[in-house]
């Protein structure tokens, strides 16, 4: 009987379910980007063009975020169960999107400091073989993104709160996904950069789209670098959820002010919080997690009852 009343407290820690179709569609587009990047940093090499050299790089980049979110979903899942783990393995994905971040400000530097030099020094450029695969990894860059959206897509949380329908998704993904497209719209510039030198014999338009292919990475690497940070060190109080939880509190029956107040992410829309409540009559923490219950994207909820004492003054 004990033993039954017990278990009924236990709960996991596991929060994040996986995307395993998200898995899937990675694997698959991280083989294709491999390949064209590849052929782009050889040809842009070969034929002398900065622009394919550039998107080359920059094809580098999501192959790379791409790399690292498909090695973080295995190592989450191996981990899952792993009890040094408090909070389950999902940031393991967000180290994973943190290190690719530091790690393409670098690609960045080297293809601005490439493509300064070429526009000081300029060469002769093969523009119809460097065309061709620029064309075919536009190609690969569409495929790619139509892959991860794909993935993207199918990953749906059924809550009432979706206003904050980002934190819904799949962080890496999303943002791997918006790469591809950025990564997609740089292969049109450097086609047209090609295109305009060949017509019109304007070389400086090949080393100068290299330029704007460093600026677009570096963007993006800050971009990411920014938001897998807050979640590493658990920048979430400015997100909505605070301010439902605060919400609920407020509307309780049970007469409480917030007296403290920690909130965290521990999955894909999932959150942790530590609650210290003062009230004035009787409450239990049981009754305020029921009443918390209605934001499904809260999955630990910690809270700590404080009683006020009063004072009576005589005359």
């Amino acid at each position: 009987m004990c033993s039954a009343s017990s278990e009924h407290w236990y709960h996991t820690h596991v929060f994040d379910a996986g995307n395993p179709l998200a898995e899937r569609n990675t694997r698959s587009a991280v083989v294709l980007t491999i390949i064209m990047m590849a052929a782009e940093i050889c040809g842009g090499w070969v034929f002398n063009s900065m622009a394919l050299l550039a998107d080359g790089w920059h094809m580098s980049s999501h192959a790379l975020a791409l790399g690292l979110s498909l090695m973080a979903y295995g190592a989450a899942r191996h981990y899952a169960q792993d009890k040094r783990f408090s909070f389950g393995t999902w940031k393991i994905e967000v180290l994973g999107g943190y290190t690719s971040a530091i790690i393409l400000t670098g690609v960045a530097a080297l293809m601005l400091y490439q493509s300064v030099e070429r526009l000081i020094s300029p060469t002769r450029i093969h523009y119809d073989q460097a065309i061709a695969i620029a064309a075919v990894g536009l190609f690969i860059n569409l495929l790619c993104a139509w892959l991860l959206k794909d993935g993207h897509g199918h990953e749906h949380h059924h809550g009432q709160n979706d206003h904050d329908h980002r934190h819904h998704h799949d962080m890496n993904l999303r943002s791997a996904y918006i790469h591809v497209v950025a990564d997609a719209a740089t292969s049109v510039l450097a086609i047209l950069a090609l295109i305009g030198g060949k017509s019109w014999g304007a070389d400086w338009l090949d080393p100068l789209m290299g330029i704007g292919g460093a600026g677009l990475v570096s963007a993006w690497a800050f971009g990411l670098m920014r938001d897998t940070g807050r979640v590493l060190l658990d920048a979430e109080m400015d997100a909505p959820v605070v301010a439902e939880i605060h919400e609920v509190i407020e509307a309780s029956p049970t007469k409480a002010d917030v007296t403290d107040l920690h909130v965290w992410r521990v999955g894909t829309g999932k959150y942790a919080c530590i609650l210290a409540l003062a009230v004035d009559g009787q409450a239990s923490p049981d009754e305020i997690r029921r009443q918390l219950g209605i934001h499904e994207e809260l999955v630990h909820v910690t809270v700590e009852i404080n009683r006020r004492k009063f004072t009576s003054w005589g005359d």
